[in-house]
């Protein structure tokens, strides 16, 4: 049963051109500097992706606090797209500030370590069980260097990824399957080589292939999302980390888990909450409330290995860092969240406003019948509009809906609720409130009566 048959299509696209035209009557401010933008910025944006948003062109933001931000327009928001995990620690949290303007006033790079360095690097090692660390300013690096050293490490060419995986801009992560083989990923733009020829794509929660993939063993290592995030909330079923574990010990092939945006599920991640036993792990975004920070840490015989590939005279110019990388700002941010923001009692907080909020939504879809779905990752909700939960990538895409996603995003954002572009992404932040959420619901049910209507 697909969302189709209870709701008018033509309703929701002529739905659609009053919230568009409602966007472009509130937002004059926003259009008029969107069209000066046009002289400067690619497509009037700072980033291409920007132009995906809903109404046409997109707010510019005058200010951000907390769990809100205003427009130039003076318009107010409730954010729970939170920069796509990037603020889901609030925008300029209180608690962080004092140690990153502190650190402003002390020197923001210098190419030497700081104490800093390694009191996030023991708090880190505490959270997620990790021996050693190392920093950088992106997931996308993060990963980028891991796979390079599992590379060396292994001494074996290629990479398995799950298809609708997304890992920053990754280009190894850029193979998915087209018609059930793996080929370059629709709207990859030039890359440097078929992505095919470093990577092996299966789909989530497929053991079978995992097992086809890695019995070769060329694999040197697997990068997974412990949930996938980017296509929906794709969930493993009931075994499956502990087979995956199993499987890429018996090849050889070490595990990198990425908990970029599944440190919505605990201080420690998902890799804390479940037990899961990566050999390298990576984190970004919120890591640095917002300042550009990333690590990424190595069991200790991982850590061993990678150091010893790492060597003078080539520690420099191997491929591994960046000059700005674990620069004292960054360093300091990452502290400061860590020890005042992203706290033990401020999770418990936000995993309760998430039950609240998949409680709230599911309420409505029953209420009124709908054949769509919630689920959760901690303090990540998402809402998806097909009955049931996606079991892998090529589900989750499948399911995606091209006239109810772009309209729920617009109706929420005409009523002055932000969700995560390019799907139905709401997270939690340790300032955002049970108001919030329930606000959030309120418009959620306006939105469907205005469908059913």
């Amino acid at each position: 049963m697909n969302a189709s048959a209870t709701i008018d299509r033509s309703k929701v696209k002529a739905l659609m051109q009053t919230e568009q035209q409602l966007f472009v009557e509130r937002h004059p401010r926003s259009f008029e500097l969107y069209q000066r933008a046009q002289n400067s910025l690619l497509a009037g944006v700072p980033m291409h992706w920007m132009t995906r948003w809903p109404g046409g062109f997109p707010i510019f933001v005058a200010e951000a606090r907390g769990a809100t931000f205003r427009d130039v327009d003076g318009l107010q928001y409730i954010d729970l797209c939170l920069g796509d995990t990037g603020a889901m620690t609030g925008h300029s949290p209180q608690a962080a500030l004092p140690g990153i303007t502190q650190q402003l006033e002390k020197g923001i790079t210098t190419m030497l370590p700081s104490e800093n360095a390694f009191w996030v690097a023991e708090e880190l090692q505490r959270r997620f069980g990790l021996k050693y660390w190392q920093f950088a300013l992106s997931a996308t690096d993060a990963n980028r260097f891991s796979l390079r050293l599992a590379r060396a490490i292994t001494g074996r060419p290629r990479v398995l990824v799950f298809h609708g995986c997304y890992h920053g801009t990754v280009d190894e992560a850029y193979a998915w399957l087209v018609d059930g083989k793996p080929a370059s990923r629709p709207g990859n733009i030039g890359p440097q080589v078929d992505p095919t020829l470093t990577t092996k794509v299966v789909e989530w929660n497929d053991l079978a292939a995992l097992e086809e993939a890695l019995r070769p063993g060329d694999v040197a290592a697997v990068l997974a999302e412990p949930v996938m995030t980017n296509v929906g909330i794709v969930q493993p079923l009931p075994g499956y980390h502990e087979a995956l574990r199993e499987l890429t010990r018996r090849y050889g092939t070490l595990l990198i888990i990425d908990e970029t945006h599944t440190l919505s599920a605990g201080p420690g991640g998902y890799t804390k909450a479940h037990g899961l036993e990566p050999d390298i792990l990576t984190v970004g975004k919120p890591l640095g409330s917002g300042i550009p920070s990333a690590a990424y840490g190595f069991t200790e015989e991982v850590g061993q290995k990678a150091h010893s590939v790492i060597q003078p005279p080539y520690a420099d110019t191997g491929g591994i860092g960046g000059t700005l990388a674990a620069n004292a700002l960054s360093l300091a941010a990452m502290r400061a969240t860590l020890e005042h923001v992203l706290t033990e009692a401020a999770y418990r907080r936000m995993m309760a406003l998430g039950e609240q909020l998949e409680a709230e939504v599911q309420d409505v879809i029953k209420k009124y019948s709908l054949p769509w779905h919630v689920t959760r990752v901690g303090c990540r909700v998402e809402y998806l509009f097909r009955p049931n939960p996606a079991r892998n990538g090529s589900e989750a895409l499948a399911g995606q809906d091209p006239d109810l996603d772009p309209f729920i995003h617009l109706f929420m954002l005409n009523r002055g609720i932000l969700l995560t572009p390019f799907h139905n992404m709401t997270l939690i932040s340790p300032e955002t409130t049970p108001e919030q959420v329930r606000r959030h619901t309120e418009v959620f049910e306006e939105a469907v009566r205005a469908l059913l209507g």
